[in-house]
């Protein structure tokens, strides 16, 4: 992707220079922490060898209670520091998430990355994922720095001091563990970029059955279909399989290959304190020191496979994610619109409808409605440019469309990204004008509270007011509701209504209101009922008297419910 004047590149660099404060405190606290993680084995060594002067006679129970006591303020402050450490590792991580995702919105939504609608949506779904496995490879990079290299340096040193010939000797195996790792690079990455392939072949897989399910069913390739799904989702768990076992399975076998080290230091060890070189002290504290260290060692490979799992997930995004610095979020100008001689038909078959001609003024809600499959979701469609249409569509001004349909998509986020889509919009005041700031606060984390792929955590109900919230949250000159109050009672949707008709008026917005539910039909300037390919516009009144397809649907839905 191209980045045009005053974009920023996308780079990881980038990120954590903007976050110098929070790593600060990272390094302080970090250096602390892994610092006085040498203090243990010390430690140990120290109260080995006074437990063996104390069976000499050497020393007394006092000298032990005050080692004891040293020790256990010495392991409270480390893992304090510790705590403290980790704390603003994930404020990081979660700063830097939150950065990425809103960047991502922006630029999907805002028209910078050239996709289509559905491509969107595609990569949008793709691209979260990304997102996560990036900011999970920082975070451990972060992490282990410290844990890793900060500790190993400390570690390195004391050994150092006790015993060059020895350490030499031990650390021949650790950096066999690192160069395992290394010549594995190839193998892991490659196995993790074809699971992600497999994913998202899947996903548009499953979605292509879903959504063309009844196509296929009357074409009878619906067993067809159902094969070829069932080989996708076969290649999609072994490539899993095989990503999972590579990156959780490696760590055993480095952890093994470091701690080989441990046998000269044994050999050698003993001889040093058979000739008097060493006490039990050193000894017991060498050992220590270079098991932590080995261990450490064998994070390190880990690491290195979490580094290289980030790496493929930023090349997927890194084209998605260039920052502009002139990118304005803001409402539309109020406009109104003019559908003249409308019509739309699938190829090969009967118009849906034909000559539907009808304007919205800015502020005016104007009503469609009409049996099940008179073509209402097909018109807004056609409105909104998504589909091929004979006629005009002319929008008076701006013109700039938004269309909220009857199974709105969310993402796999926060009730609050879902409404703002990183516009730093107020998702409190959308969520209160679609009747839904109660439920939210009721939620375990509030706005905060993660819907969950396709707002499978919420209700049919609450979905649906979400997607009004979002559509509310971001202003455009028109409006297309499709069906915004299903799954609502009356209260609710009543209250709904009149929020609505406020945001319309306040700003100027013309609306397209699609429904099944007719209760505030007779409140609107104009109506128009879709029945028999026809088209039939006016106010309520006059359809009562003139089209019986309307009188017929009214006095169905009557109260609101169809």
């Amino acid at each position: 992707m191209g980045t045009g004047t005053g974009d920023k590149k996308a780079s990881i660099l980038t990120y954590f220079r903007d976050e110098w404060k929070t790593l600060l405190v990272v390094t302080i606290t970090g250096i602390l922490y892994n610092v006085g993680m040498v203090l243990g084995p010390w430690l140990e060594g120290l109260m080995a060898q006074c437990l063996a002067d104390i069976l000499q006679g050497l020393s007394d129970a006092s000298s032990m209670l005050r080692l004891c006591l040293f020790y256990v303020l010495t392991i409270v402050f480390v893992q304090g520091m510790r705590a403290l450490k980790r704390l603003y590792v994930r404020r990081f991580a979660n700063d830097v998430d939150r950065r990425m995702k809103k960047t991502l919105y922006r630029n999907l939504l805002s028209g910078k990355i050239a996709k289509t609608e559905s491509e969107r949506g595609e990569v949008m779904t793709k691209a979260l994922s990304d997102v996560d496995d990036c900011v999970e490879g920082m975070r451990k990079f972060t992490t282990e720095l410290f844990d890793t290299g900060v500790v190993m340096i400390s570690y390195l040193v004391v050994l150092f001091a006790q015993d060059v010939r020895i350490t030499l000797l031990a650390l021949i195996f650790p950096p066999v563990s690192y160069i395992l790792a290394a010549r594995l690079k190839g193998v892991v990455t490659g196995a993790v970029a074809t699971a992600k392939k497999e994913v998202s072949a899947m996903s548009a897989t499953a979605l292509d059955r879903a959504e063309g399910a009844l196509t296929y069913r009357i074409f009878g390739l619906e067993e067809v279909r159902d094969h070829l799904f069932e080989d996708e989702l076969t290649r999609y768990e072994k490539a899993e399989a095989k990503a999972n076992v590579l990156s959780a399975s490696l760590m055993p076998l480095y952890q093994a290959v470091a701690l080989l080290g441990v046998l000269p230091i044994f050999i050698l060890g003993a001889q040093n304190v058979v000739s008097g070189t060493w006490d039990i002290a050193v000894f017991t504290m060498y050992v220590s020191v270079f098991l932590k260290l080995a261990v450490k060692s064998s994070h390190a490979a880990k690491l290195f496979n979490a580094v290289q799992r980030a790496q493929v997930s930023w090349k997927r995004i890194e084209g998605y994610l260039s920052e502009h610095e002139e990118e304005k979020w803001k409402a539309a100008e109020p406009s109104g619109i003019r559908i003249e001689h409308l019509g739309f038909g699938w190829e090969g078959q009967k118009p849906l409808f034909e000559d539907v001609s009808f304007a919205v003024a800015p502020g005016e809600i104007v009503g469609v409605c009409g049996p099940v499959a008179s073509g209402k979701s097909c018109l807004a469609r056609c409105i909104a440019g998504e589909l091929p249409h004979e006629g005009t569509v002319t929008p008076q001004g701006e013109g700039v469309f938004s269309i909220l349909g009857h199974d709105p998509e969310l993402l796999d986020a926060t009730i609050e990204d879902n409404v703002c889509l990183g516009s730093g919009a107020d998702a409190a005041l959308a969520l209160q004008e679609a009747c839904l700031a109660d439920e939210v606060k009721a939620l375990p984390e509030g706005e905060k509270t993660l819907a969950d792929e396709g707002g499978s955590r919420l209700s049919g109900g609450q979905r649906q007011r979400l997607g009004l919230a979002r559509t509310l949250c971001h202003r455009r000159s028109v409006c297309i509701l499709d069906d915004p109050f299903a799954s609502l009672d009356a209260g609710t949707e009543d209250e709904a209504f009149r929020n609505l008709q406020s945001w319309a008026k306040e700003g100027g917005t013309a609306v397209i209101l699609i429904s099944h539910r007719l209760a505030h039909f007779p409140e609107l300037s104009q109506v128009v009922c879709l029945a028999d390919g026809k088209a039939s516009v006016g106010t309520h009144e006059e359809l009562m008297r003139t089209c019986p397809a309307y009188r017929a649907l009214f006095e169905l839905s009557e109260g609101g419910e169809a």
